[in-house]
């Protein structure tokens, strides 16, 4: 397996592990969604437009197996997007993907990669913890989603939130 930046010419397998990503993103909201290709395509757009470093995972085989979309702010570094085939996870990949994004954060003179992780997402929020991560000090609050269904809580110090 390498991790390289993404050529244009991945965009038939990038696509699609985009696409999974979102799905399994609105999983963590209790919301079904379908692979949206057309939604991905115009992610990935979007992100070649607005400058982010794409990196991906390539097996020996020549398959993508998992990438990562970095924004960059001045010298800060945003891991934006990271998704590994589930098949592929815990082999390494994730670790090899973020490691790509700390260089540019090495890069740029800074010693720390900035995420934005979705509470319910604990296997992100473990990796993370294990690379020495922690929270900084960012919550969101909103209302819900029309058609959402909000079915637990979290605490964020000791304030209670529907979640």
């Amino acid at each position: 397996m390498i991790v390289r930046s993404a050529l244009d010419s991945d965009d038939k397998q990038l696509v699609p592990l985009i696409a999974a990503f979102r799905v399994e993103l609105a999983a963590l909201k209790q919301r079904k969604i379908d692979a949206d290709l057309n939604a991905a395509s115009a992610e990935l757009a979007d992100y070649r437009a607005k400058g982010f470093r794409l990196a991906v995972a390539e097996s020996d085989e020549g398959r993508l197996i998992g990438f990562i979309a970095c924004r960059i702010d001045g010298d800060v570094v945003w891991a934006e997007s990271l998704y590994v085939v589930p098949e592929f996870r815990r082999k390494g990949v994730a670790s090899k993907l973020y490691e790509y994004a700390e260089a540019i954060a090495e890069e740029l003179g800074s010693d720390t990669v900035y995420n934005w992780v979705h509470p319910n997402n604990a296997a992100i929020i473990a990796f993370l913890r294990k690379r020495g991560y922690d929270v900084l000090n960012l919550i969101e609050i909103r209302r819900q989603y029309t058609g959402e269904h909000i079915s637990g809580e979290v605490m964020v110090g000791s304030e209670r939130f529907r979640y």
